[in-house]
């Protein structure tokens, strides 16, 4: 019995939708998505579980810096994966989205997070991308919010680009949907993206710059996490205020969202 106790712990461990990487360099964490055969989409599971890491990292001292990736070469994530079934309320005043509480700031980790990106990063992948505190991509990378072609409000991603991006680019990347994707390139002349490196090097980019960040009195550089945080809140707070209005009243049912997804043309979409 304990021998097959041990099988199944490890079958267990092996089966987790995340990784945590806690010897990459002095200080520094590494958390990966790791759902690669869905593109690192976050279902529920998912969501808890990146809600618990981010909650666990602020009582290790031994971590001083992390570093938010994707497994595989295809995509960092493509938000909400599209089998999850989420129940609303029926009132139009109330809507629960689980990727609220998937960044480190939700959970309240003012420690460092540098976004290591590598293929596509596209709609609820924002919600992380926002609570980073910068972003370094591959050169394949590319960024774009799919909403608005299917049906669906952009509130939370939005707000959150909105705090990242020139307001035009802002709109352009999300009324554009999935006609149009935003390359590493691009991202970075725009400022979204602090450095591109080549492709396959995002992550050990970010390492060494967290190494450097973990380097540095962890209170000074928290401390220095919550002000820069603290001089944009107001404006997130306001829009996420509104946003649950706005997707109970802009979003199509459910059945026609589904049937916009089902009939989307691959690969119709350019990039710049």
């Amino acid at each position: 019995m304990g021998a097959g106790a041990a099988g199944m712990s490890r079958a267990s461990q092996e089966q987790r939708p995340l990784r945590v990487e806690r010897e990459a360099a002095p200080g520094v964490a590494v958390v990966t998505l790791d759902r690669p055969e869905r593109l690192n989409a976050i279902d529920l599971g998912l969501a808890e579980e990146l809600a618990a890491v981010w909650r666990s990292l602020r009582g290790d001292d031994s971590v001083r810096a992390v570093v938010l990736t994707g497994s595989g070469t295809r995509a960092f994530c493509t938000g909400i994966d599209r089998d999850t079934r989420v129940p609303q309320p029926a009132s139009p005043y109330s809507q629960d989205d689980p990727l609220l509480t998937v960044g480190p700031k939700a959970n309240d980790l003012w420690k460092p997070v540098i976004a290591a990106v590598e293929g596509m990063a596209c709609g609820g992948a924002f919600y992380l991308l926002g609570e980073a505190e910068f972003v370094i991509a591959g050169a394949s990378a590319a960024f774009f919010d799919p909403h608005t072609a299917y049906g669906m409000v952009s509130a939370y991603e939005a707000a959150l680009m909105a705090q990242r991006m020139p307001y035009g680019e802002v709109a352009r990347m999300v009324l554009t949907g999935t006609a149009e994707r935003m390359s590493a390139r691009r991202a970075h002349q725009i400022g979204l993206v602090s450095q591109v490196t080549e492709d396959g090097g995002a992550v050990a980019a970010a390492v060494e710059l967290a190494a450097v960040v973990a380097g540095y009195p962890t209170e000074a550089v928290q401390g220095t996490v919550r002000a820069l945080w603290a001089a944009h809140q107001t404006a997130r707070d306001h829009a996420f205020a509104l946003a649950p209005h706005l997707v109970a009243l802009g979003n199509l049912p459910g059945e026609r969202q589904a049937e916009l997804f089902a009939g989307r043309e691959r690969g119709a979409f350019r990039t710049r």
